[in-house]
């Protein structure tokens, strides 16, 4: 566990702090901007110190978006409108959530262990079934090669993946819970809860505090986030753009 409680600044830019520091072998720079290869995920980020309201940040990442590319933002800040040359294709309310009492995490009543399941990490050999239950549930955005970004655990009920959990933006001091997804058979379990746990407590055992996001809408989500021991740190937004491809 933590001795030492990490600037919790560094959750507001958590995708620049990110590529920055623990993610940089992941980034491809340009300018003020940053973003994970796109096979990776589709997260961007300007430098803070030049924000999301200056031009040549958003020419910078017009360059790593491509003609027609689409990527993520995500902001505690109030949004500014992207120039010309881009489309907003979605933009949603999020909070963000933060671990606060650890006991909660790793306490709980046991239940008692399926034998017909077992649980693994993931590994590239198991990347299409992690993608097939993600386009199945959707749980947020997931690529090719997000597992790149850290550890995942799966549970599976023979062959087949039935929930799943992982570690998304690390940054100094905090590692995101992510890809947390249940199969419609599968659900009701407890499934994602366990993995929560292990995920949360793996991440705790490197003396990093986990922090997650949820939809706003999503009462179930954050309440059982709640009583796993998470507390909404700060709301934010998160918005897919995407660069007009040149007509001819």
């Amino acid at each position: 566990m933590t001795t030492t409680v990490p600037d919790p600044s560094v959750l507001d830019d958590s995708v620049w702090c990110a590529l920055t520091t623990h993610h940089a072998p992941l980034a491809e720079v340009h300018g003020a901007a940053r973003r994970y290869r796109a096979d990776v995920s589709r997260f961007s980020a300007f430098d803070p110190a030049v924000g999301d309201a200056d031009p040549q940040a958003w020419d910078d990442l017009a360059t790593l978006a491509g003609p027609g590319g689409t990527i993520i933002q995500k902001s505690v800040r109030p949004e500014v409108e992207p120039p010309e040359g881009w489309t907003v294709l979605v933009s949603a309310a999020g909070l963000q959530m933060v671990l606060t009492d650890p006991e909660r995490l790793h306490g709980g009543p046991a239940r008692e262990q399926d034998p017909s399941l077992v649980t693994r990490d993931l590994t590239d050999k198991d990347v299409d079934a992690m993608v097939a239950l993600v386009a199945l549930t959707d749980p947020g955005p997931f690529e090719a090669r997000t597992i790149e970004m850290g550890r995942y655990l799966g549970t599976f009920a023979g062959d087949r993946l039935v929930a799943m959990a992982g570690e998304r933006v690390r940054l100094t001091g905090y590692t995101e819970i992510s890809a947390v997804c249940t199969h419609p058979d599968a659900q009701g379990r407890g499934l994602a809860t366990a993995l929560v746990r292990t995920v949360g407590a793996g991440i705790a055992e490197r003396g990093e505090i986990p922090f997650l996001n949820v939809r706003t809408e999503n009462d179930r989500a954050r309440e059982l986030y709640e009583r796993l021991g998470f507390t909404v740190r700060t709301p934010f937004r998160f918005r897919a753009v995407r660069r007009v491809a040149p007509t001819d």
